[in-house]
């Protein structure tokens, strides 16, 4: 259904009077490119002074409490870094920052792409390279947190090994490989090294090439408005582009050194050197991992013996859960493609209010993503709080599955009375809190009429409708494929767009039908 108004800017992409208008995807997404060159530039520098060697070797450097005892090289290459190097410490703190706000950065993009409806074709491809990059931003920032071979890092190397280990058939074999023998072996360190300073960088170095050429080619997508349409791009030249971008990489930068200027980050010398017979109190992951951690504090101990091996469940049950909350996010857009059975190029970003079930189903995973976040801080909840840490693990277990259906009703009902108001705007007009008095003494509200530009906004959204159970009928071809699909796909598009979905939008009938009768 075609909008009610819509204000032509011409179909050519690089029409001059569309390039005045819409802000600069560079500053609006930019922060995971330009936070991806400090981690660069830093880990460069920190390179040049690391041992990633396992060695024991005699500590005999500035911090005077762990003078005499023995440790890794990596760990001796750590603390001289911090204490001994001109500006060592600054340069570690800044690269751990800078790979915290990374990831976030990156999440915050998919997320944005997610609501915005963003990933359809033909950007397909970018959701899958934004995806990737991800997970390669997590896996990087494991690995490097590990380095150091501190009591932190050993605590959490010995919670992935149980989780390594948990994993039926291949667990102690996968263990035995990555750490070179028994845990914690004696290759570790050089092996994630090779890890975090080759392998992840040069990946993540190709999918944010790979990311950049589809964007290049298609351009960005825009939000609805006056002259933006699927055949144009309002945006701003390339030049103005690279000019903000470089001032935004400089702002980026100086609020990353900054941050780790004040605020300290992984203090290896207050943990010492990793032991195994130690644990570290009070040790939570970097945020980006903390769902996974926090999963593994609130599952029971489980564990069930079949044919004659003992199963994990403790640690199986958060692993596949893990896996699977993620997996859901990478393989979503598919999924909706496969429900509309659309094949057109979509160059408008949606409204998050125009797609209530697929908001309601981010923010659902937004809410387990926290609430399993909570989890891994359930100690230091605990303590600061004064209560028992066994309440802490009671609520976020209850929490949840109770959290994220909550989330999704209240987020399905908050969008859908978005569209109703929506919609009441667009044939009542904008309610400006004035009362007249009429000749025949009623009393009504003066209404101000909306613009153009803003009628096309609230009209401009497609909305689809469910499809039925007739192969033929949703052009499918006799058979429609199997029959398990087929009902699936029926299934799951009465859920995106059946009925109490959407609130249907008004027509230009009913708008003119209206305005006529309060213009009589």
């Amino acid at each position: 259904m075609a909008p009610l108004w819509i204000t032509p800017c011409g179909d050519a992409l690089n029409s001059a009077a569309c390039h005045t208008r819409a802000g600069c995807p560079v500053l609006r997404d930019g922060v995971r490119y330009l936070s991806f060159v400090v981690i660069i530039v830093t880990g460069i520098y920190l390179t040049l002074f690391f041992h990633p060697s396992m060695n024991a070797v005699e500590y005999n450097g500035s911090y005077s409490p762990l003078r005499g005892q023995m440790v890794s090289e990596a760990f001796d290459s750590t603390m001289r870094i911090s204490f001994d190097v001109r500006g060592g410490l600054l340069i570690r703190q800044a690269h751990h920052w800078a790979a915290l706000v990374f990831v976030a950065a990156v999440l915050a993009h998919l997320m944005r792409v997610f609501f915005t409806g963003a990933f359809r074709k033909p950007r397909e491809l970018n959701w899958i390279f934004g995806f990737l990059l991800l997970i390669l931003g997590m896996f990087g920032g494991l690995t490097g947190y590990d380095l150091p071979d501190d009591l932190l890092s050993g605590t959490g190397l010995a919670v992935v090994n149980g989780t390594i280990l948990s994993i039926p058939i291949v667990g102690t074999y996968l263990s035995l490989f990555l750490f070179g023998g028994e845990f914690p072996g004696e290759d570790l360190v050089a092996r994630f090294n090779t890890i975090h300073v080759l392998l992840i960088p040069a990946l993540m170095v190709g999918l944010l090439v790979a990311h950049l050429m589809p964007a290049l080619r298609h351009r960005h997508t825009q939000y609805p408005g006056a002259g933006r349409s699927n055949k144009n791009v309002v945006g701003l030249p390339l030049k103005v582009r690279a000019v903000k971008s470089a001032g935004f990489f400089f702002l980026v930068a100086g609020v990353i050194f900054a941050i780790a200027a004040v605020a300290q980050i992984n203090p290896a010398w207050r943990y010492g050197p990793y032991r195994a017979d130690q644990v570290s109190a009070g040790s939570q992951p970097d945020w980006y991992m903390g769902v996974a951690d926090g999963l593994l504090r609130v599952m029971p101990g489980w564990e069930i013996t079949f044919w004659g091996h003992t199963l994990a469940l403790d640690n199986l049950i958060p692993l596949s859960v893990g896996v699977g909350l993620f997996l859901a996010m990478g393989v979503y857009p598919f999924v909706e493609a496969w429900v509309t059975g659309e094949g057109r190029a979509r160059h408008l970003l949606d409204r998050p209010r125009n797609r209530p079930v697929r908001t309601a189903l981010g923010v659902s995973w937004i809410s387990f993503y926290l609430v399993a976040l909570i989890g891994a801080a359930n100690d230091i909840i605990a303590v600061r709080f004064h209560v028992s840490v066994e309440s802490v693990t009671w609520a976020v277990r209850v929490g949840l599955f109770i959290v994220p259906p909550t989330a999704y009703v209240i987020t399905k009902r908050w969008a859908l009375g978005l569209q109703r108001q929506d919609r009441d705007k667009v044939l009542h007009s904008r309610e400006t809190g004035i009362i007249k008095r009429l000749p025949n003494g009623a009393f009504i509200e003066v209404h101000e009429p909306l613009g153009q530009d803003r009628l096309h906004v609230l009209t401009e959204h497609e909305q689809y409708q469910a499809i039925g159970p007739d192969p033929a009928a949703n052009g499918e071809g006799p058979d429609g494929g199997f029959r398990f699909a087929r009902r699936l796909r029926v299934v799951l598009s009465r859920s995106f767009y059946g009925e109490g979905t959407q609130i249907t939008k008004p027509t230009a009938r009913e708008y003119q039908e209206i305005t006529s009768r309060h213009g009589s």
